[in-house]
C-alpha cells in the first residue's frame, strides 16, 4: 500500500525528512505543511551558516554523531547543487589558564567524535592565520565551514517537488485527529486530509505542537533564546580570516560570542544567549503576553535561573549595553572598537530544558503512535539536518523499511 506521510514544518529538518524519504521510498506520497508563507523562515535562515563538524559535543551522543556525518553529507550535498559554501576552518581561543584546560579537553572530543586534521597551533601559526587574536593557546579545526542555509532550503524545496512531493504555504494545523485503524487526520486552514504517518518538526513550538497533537503532557519545554548579532563595517572585514571562537562553557550550550564568516564576504560577530519574550521575537521590543509567562512560569526555568544567576546576569547586560557585549569579543581581539560596529541580525534558539532546570544538550525524539516529534534539535540541528533525516528514518519510521 502507498504509503502517505504528513510533515508538519517547512524549515531544513522537515525538508530533509521529505527529501530523504522521496529519495528512499519514490512510491511515498509526502506533504510538507508550513504555516507560513516562506520556507524556512525561523531557525533555519536566522542563524550565521556555520557548518559545525561535532567538536564541541559528547562522544557517543546523538549530536556529535549527527554532527560529524552531517557536515559531510551536507557538503556533498552543496557540491551537487552548487550551494555557495566554503570550507574555510575555525579558531579556537583559549585566554586563560583554564581555558587551555577545556581547549585540550574539546580537542580530545574532536579526536573521539572522528574529526580529522585538528591542531594546536604555536603562536606564530596563530599570526599567520588570525593576526589580530591574543591567545594563551588556540586550537584549528580544518573542517568546520559556512553555507547559505537559504540556498539549501529552496534547493531542497526544489527537489521534493521534482520527486513528487507536495507543500503547502500559509497552511497552520488546526488540530491532528488519530483513528482507531492508525490514520492521522489532520485538520488545518485548507481542509482535512488523511495520512498514515506524521513527522512534526516545528522547532520554536516543538513542545506545544507535542501536546495539541497527542493529547499528552509535554515532556520537556521550549525556552527561547535570543542572540544578537553586531556587524562589522566592510572597512574592518579583514579583521577575521576565519571563524574564531572562545572555548566555550562545556556546561551550556552555547558557544559564547564569536567572529563569523559569512557566506556573502560580510562579517559579523556574537551572539549573546537572552531570554525572548515571544517565541519568534527578534527584537527585544518583541513581546507575547503567553509566551513570556510559560517561560517565566516554568519551574524549570526558575530554577535554571537560581543555578546560573551570573551567567544569566551577564547574557542580560550584554543585551542592554554594547559596551559589555564588545567587551566579550575584545578577550580574543583586544583592538576591537565600536566604531567598527553596527547593529546586526538576531536569531533566536529553541532550547530545550528539563523540570529541574537542566539545558538538555542532545537531539531529542520521541514517537507517539503515528506520530514522530522533533523535540529538541537546536544547533547543529541545520547542519546535521540530512543526517537527521536518515536518523528519523531507520529508527521511527521501520513501518516504511
Amino acid at each position: 500500500m502507498k504509503k502517505n506521510v504528513a510533515i508538519i514544518g517547512g524549515g531544513i529538518i522537515g525538508l530533509a525528512c521529505a527529501y530523504k524519504l522521496l529519495l528512499r521510498f519514490p512510491g511515498i506520497h509526502v506533504h510538507v505543511y508550513e504555516k507560513e508563507f516562506e520556507l524556512g523562515l525561523h531557525q533555519s535562515s536566522r542563524n550565521s551558516g556555520v557548518l559545525h563538524c561535532g567538536l564541541y559535543y559528547k562522544p557517543g551522543s546523538l549530536k556529535a554523531k549527527l554532527a560529524v556525518d552531517g557536515i559531510r553529507q551536507m557538503t556533498k550535498f552543496c557540491l551537487s547543487n552548487q550551494i555557495p559554501h566554503e570550507i574555510c576552518g575555525k579558531v579556537v581561543v583559549a585566554t586563560t589558564e583554564h581555558e587551555t584546560k577545556t581547549l585540550e579537553e574539546l580537542a580530545f572530543r574532536g579526536q573521539k567524535n572522528g574529526l580529522q586534521g585538528l591542531k594546536l597551533l604555536s603562536r606564530q601559526e596563530l599570526y599567520h592565520r588570525e593576526p589580530n587574536v591574543v591567545a594563551q593557546n588556540s586550537l584549528f579545526v580544518p573542517e568546520e565551514g559556512i553555507v547559505d542555509f537559504k540556498s539549501v532550503v529552496a534547493k531542497l524545496s526544489e527537489l521534493i517537488s521534482e520527486s513528487g512531493g507536495s507543500i503547502s504555504l500559509g497552511c497552520p494545523i488546526k488540530n491532528v485527529e488519530e483513528r482507531d485503524n492508525g490514520e492521522v487526520i489532520l485538520h488545518t486552514a485548507n481542509g482535512d486530509k488523511i495520512f498514515d504517518l506524521l513527522i512534526s518538526c516545528t522547532g520554536l513550538f516543538s513542545d506545544r505542537n507535542y501536546t495539541r497533537f497527542t493529547g499528552k503532557k509535554r515532556p520537556l519545554q521550549i525556552v527561547p533564546f535570543r542572540g544578537e548579532y553586531l556587524m562589522f563595517l566592510p572597512e574592518h572585514r579583514n579583521i577575521v580570516n576565519h571563524l574564531i571562537y572562545p572555548v566555550p562553557d562545556i556546561k551550556y550550550p552555547f558557544l559564547g560570542v564569536h567572529f563569523t564568516r559569512l557566506i556573502n564576504g560580510e562579517r559579523e560577530v556574537g551572539p549573546n544567549a537572552v531570554l525572548a519574550l515571544k517565541r519568534e521575537g527578534y527584537a527585544n521590543t518583541q513581546f507575547s503576553l503567553p509566551d513570556t509567562l510559560d517561560s517565566i512560569t516554568y519551574k524549570g526555568f526558575m530554577k535554571f535561573i537560581l543555578k546560573n544567576l551570573s551567567f544569566t546576569i551577564e547574557e542580560f547586560t550584554s543585551s542592554i549595553f554594547f559596551t559589555s557585549f564588545l567587551k566579550k569579543a575584545q578577550k580574543m581581539i583586544p583592538d576591537l572598537d565600536p566604531s567598527m560596529f553596527v547593529k546586526g541580525t538576531a536569531g533566536v534558539r529553541a532550547q530545550a530544558m528539563s523540570n529541574e532546570g537542566e539545558l538538555i544538550m542532545d537531539f531529542r525524539i520521541e514517537r507517539y503512535e503515528n506520530q514522530i516529534h522533533v523535540l529538541n534539535a537546536p544547533s547543529p540541528g541545520a547542519t546535521a539536518s540530512l543526517a537527521i533525516a536518515d536518523y528519523i528514518i531507520s529508527n521511527y519510521l521501520t513501518d516504511l523499511n
